[in-house]
């Protein structure tokens, strides 16, 4: 039998891993215990997308667990064993600003968690392909001190940069920046997976993500930004745009390319390796961007204010350079634009304030 465990699989990239790969595996076993609930309030709750895998997915198997618990991730991985070929880990604290309130928490979750379930698949399932969503922010702010120019609408690097064409690469150092706790804990985390891979000689792949997004998404004000965004425009509740004047440019890649990455890197496996991914040139926004597409795809003004204080950590312009995966998988591309994915946000949105979904 071959069976694929996803962590965080109630969450934006766990639901859409769960979907994508219960066409491919015999059974999928989804580990959540709907802790996004816990880190930002019942409004971010992920039950209702885990009754919908349930209701939904026949090879589905959802299990209540919080993955710091060793003895309990234990148990799944004695129980599964070798049948074991997939782990993709979407489990995660993962806002700047909640880190800073309990600290203890987001460590253990993003980077003792990380461990536990690297070390469980090194004991029980050496062979399978471990997929890790790490962060862009292991970078730190070390972007922040690329040579930017201001625009109407965007902040922009440098036209003669090299980073300019297609974006940041691997190569952009994670030391010597400040990271933010959540920041930090994903490093280790990051670090971790790559070792795992390099000195066990394990099939494993870090992606680095910009801002992962989809119609799955529970988008929070500390978490989730086109979701959120959306949501807010639909609603007319208000947002806070926080500091860079509004023109802090983000990329953003559809939950299910991402997906659709790591079936790429799982059917050719690295040992270790990283990947910048996210939406790149092809698809990406300031916020004030992104307000305006909201405007138009709802037909309404959001209601909106500034706040000249940035958040700690945060990126003024981030695009992701895909170069070195797509050379790796040369049959990987996007297929949902930014106005694609909006639109689809807005459709789910609306079913579910409605009761639909």
């Amino acid at each position: 039998m071959n069976i694929a465990i996803v962590t965080g699989s109630a969450g934006l990239i766990g639901s859409e891993s769960v979907r994508f790969f219960s066409e491919k595996f015999d059974k999928v076993i989804g580990i959540d215990n709907n802790y996004r609930a816990y880190f930002f309030g019942e409004n971010a709750s992920t039950e209702w997308n885990r009754k919908k895998l349930e209701e939904q997915i026949k090879n589905y198997t959802h299990i209540h667990a919080d993955i710091r618990d060793y003895a309990e991730m234990e148990k799944i991985f004695k129980e599964y064993g070798k049948d074991i070929k997939l782990v993709v880990h979407a489990a995660a604290q993962p806002s700047h600003d909640w880190a800073a309130k309990e600290p203890l928490t987001d460590f253990t979750v993003n980077a003792n968690g990380t461990l536990n379930l690297l070390e469980l698949t090194r004991i029980y399932s050496e062979k399978a392909v471990f997929i890790f969503t790490s962060t862009n922010k292991v970078y730190g702010d070390t972007p922040n001190h690329l040579p930017l120019v201001e625009q109407e609408t965007r902040w922009e690097v440098s036209p003669d940069h090299p980073y300019f064409i297609n974006g940041i690469d691997e190569s952009m150092s994670i030391d010597h920046s400040k990271h933010s706790l959540f920041g930090a804990s994903k490093v280790a985390a990051d670090i971790l997976a790559q070792e795992y891979g390099k000195y066990f000689s394990m099939n494993v792949g870090v992606f680095r993500g910009g801002c992962l997004t989809g119609p799955q998404h529970s988008g929070t004000q500390l978490h989730g930004f086109l979701s959120y965004l959306m949501k807010c425009a639909i609603t007319g509740e208000h947002y806070t745009i926080f500091g860079y004047k509004g023109k802090q440019v983000r990329d953003n890649i559809h939950s299910w390319d991402l997906v659709n990455m790591f079936w790429h890197f799982y059917q050719n496996p690295k040992q270790g390796e990283a990947y910048n991914a996210g939406g790149g040139r092809f698809s990406n926004c300031s916020m004030l961007e992104a307000i305006a597409l909201c405007e138009e795809i709802t037909g309404k003004k959001m209601n909106y204010s500034y706040s000249p204080n940035n958040r700690i950590g945060d990126h003024i312009w981030w695009i992701s350079d895909l170069s070195k995966f797509k050379k790796h998988y040369p049959e990987w591309n996007w297929r949902y634009s930014l106005n694609d994915t909006l639109i689809q946000m807005y459709e789910a949105m609306l079913q579910r304030i409605n009761g639909k979904s």
